[in-house]
């Protein structure tokens, strides 16, 4: 919805309907459960939080296991003082490294490190097999296509939002 549909005539909000406050709630509750659920299977059984893995996994795929710290926390949806402090707990932890970049003196790189890498293959299967049992298993071929197809076009419009309010 753009946000000149938002608001109905004399600017007062456009309310959800029944059908509408519906899917809302359930996308609020249910992707809360889920995210807790995908964590708590991470920690307990590696030690690992949802926000360490998903860097861990943006690190792995670049070419040469590095980030710029900028671009990581737009890659992982976070604000750079939050990436920061995260990043300093994983590098105490010896999961990275942080570095300046070569061609920037000014930008800081992350780099996954050995003990990064052994702590993401331990901690995949167990994370791939929860997001089956608790996402993926639930849901016909068709959903998730359709699931993938709405929250793709969230994301488009949400990025869109980000670049218009710079």
């Amino acid at each position: 919805m753009t946000a000149e549909r938002s608001f109905g005539p004399g600017g007062d909000p456009q309310w959800l309907d029944a059908a509408e406050m519906r899917a809302w709630r359930a996308y609020v509750d249910g992707g809360q459960r889920l995210m807790g659920v995908l964590n708590k299977d991470l920690q307990d059984a590696h030690g690992l939080t949802m926000a360490e893995y998903r860097i861990l996994v943006m690190l792995s795929e670049s070419t040469d296991g590095s980030v710029r710290m900028s671009d990581l926390a737009d890659g992982v949806l976070s604000s750079r003082s939050r990436l920061t402090h995260q990043i300093r707990r994983m590098e105490g932890d010896g999961m990275v490294l942080r570095n300046t970049c070569a061609d920037d003196g000014r930008g800081v790189l992350a780099a996954i490190t050995d003990e990064g890498a052994r702590r993401l293959a331990e901690a995949a299967p167990t994370h791939v097999s929860s997001v089956r049992k608790h996402l993926v298993d639930l849901l016909t071929r068709r959903q998730l296509m359709a699931l993938g197809d709405i929250f793709e076009e969230v994301d488009a419009a949400m990025g869109e939002s980000e670049v218009q309010a710079r």
